[in-house]
C-alpha cells in the first residue's frame, strides 16, 4: 500500500493487523484518484471510516488543503497519526478516534470532498450518506465518493444532492454523489 503521487509519492503505508480493516486495492485507488483527480488540490476533505488513512493520505499528497480523519478504533487512528508523520503531512490533519455519527452531528463546518469506505454490508454507508444529507457538511459543488460491494444498492438523497455514476471495479464498486449549488 503505497502513496501514489503527490509530495508523499512512494511512500509505504503500514497497515492493521487483521480482518477488521480491509484496505482499498491499488486497483480501485487508481480508479479514484482518475474519477477526482481535478477536485483535490486546496480542498478540504473528510475520510470517513477512514482505516489506515490512505485515502486521505493520497489526497493531502496531492495538495489537498487539509484533511479529517475519522475512526472508532482506537489502534486505526494511531496508525492513521503514523502514517501521517511518515509521509510529513500531519500538519495539515485531524485525526478524530470516535463514532462516525457523533463526529457528523457536531463537526460544524463543510468539507468539498467526502470520502466513505465502510465495512460492506454492515449498514455504515446508507446511513452516513442519509446523515450527511441532511446535516448537509458538504459543500457546494462538493461530492462524495462511496465504495462498496458491486450489488450494493446505495439510495438516492433529496435535492441538492444527486447520485452521479457508478464504476466497477471487479466486485468493488464506486459511487459518486454530488452537492448541487443552491
Amino acid at each position: 500500500m503505497r502513496v501514489i503521487t503527490g509530495s508523499a509519492k512512494g511512500r509505504k503505508l503500514k497497515e492493521l493487523q487483521g480482518r477488521e480493516t480491509r484496505p482499498t486495492t491499488d486497483r480501485v485507488k487508481e480508479g479514484l484518484f482518475n474519477i477526482i483527480q481535478f477536485d483535490i488540490e486546496g480542498r478540504r476533505v473528510l475520510d470517513l471510516f477512514a482505516g489506515t488513512g490512505q485515502l486521505g493520505i493520497e489526497c493531502l499528497s496531492r495538495g489537498a488543503d487539509r484533511c479529517t480523519f475519522v475512526d472508532l478504533r482506537k489502534e486505526a487512528a494511531a496508525l492513521i497519526r503514523e502514517n501521517l508523520t511518515w509521509c510529513a503531512l500531519q500538519e495539515r490533519a485531524q485525526v478524530i478516534q470516535g463514532d462516525y455519527l457523533a463526529y457528523l452531528t457536531r463537526c460544524g463546518e463543510k468539507f468539498d470532498l467526502i470520502l466513505l469506505d465502510p465495512p460492506y454490508g454492515s449498514g455504515l454507508l446508507e446511513k452516513a450518506l442519509e446523515s450527511i444529507a441532511a446535516i448537509d457538511i458538504l459543500s457546494e459543488n462538493g461530492i462524495m465518493v462511496c465504495e462498496s460491494a458491486v450489488e450494493q444498492v446505495l439510495p438516492e438523497l433529496k435535492s441538492p444532492y444527486t447520485r452521479g455514476k457508478d464504476y466497477r471495479y471487479g466486485k468493488i464498486k464506486l459511487t459518486v454523489y454530488r452537492r448541487d449549488a443552491d
